[in-house]
């Protein structure tokens, strides 16, 4: 999962904050421990873009892949505003 050199404490972050900030600038991921247990990860801004992208592709491929599920179910009915009002019983007043 993680290399032990990329695991920190809360504590060593505080105490060497500017370390830690300069090993991420570089490439490197830090996962921060408290209490022994992943809190948080420090990462450069590049990485956190890349992340950031990788969202907004994950979402587009999760609304493309809908889109293409109605596509395949789609009979091709369609049914106009005023039929479904009346179907519905509704009655519009002018």
């Amino acid at each position: 999962m993680w290399a032990l050199e990329n695991l920190v404490s809360v504590t060593e972050v505080k105490k060497n904050t500017t370390t830690y900030i300069d090993r991420a600038r570089e490439g490197e991921t830090l996962v921060v421990l408290k209490n022994n247990k992943p809190q948080a990860a420090i990462v450069g801004v590049e990485r956190m873009e890349r992340l950031d992208h990788l969202e907004e592709l994950e979402e587009d491929l999760r609304l493309f892949a809908a889109t293409l599920v109605r596509m395949a179910a789609d009979s091709g009915v369609r049914h106009s505003l005023d039929d479904v009002i009346s179907d519905l019983g509704i009655e519009l007043d002018d």
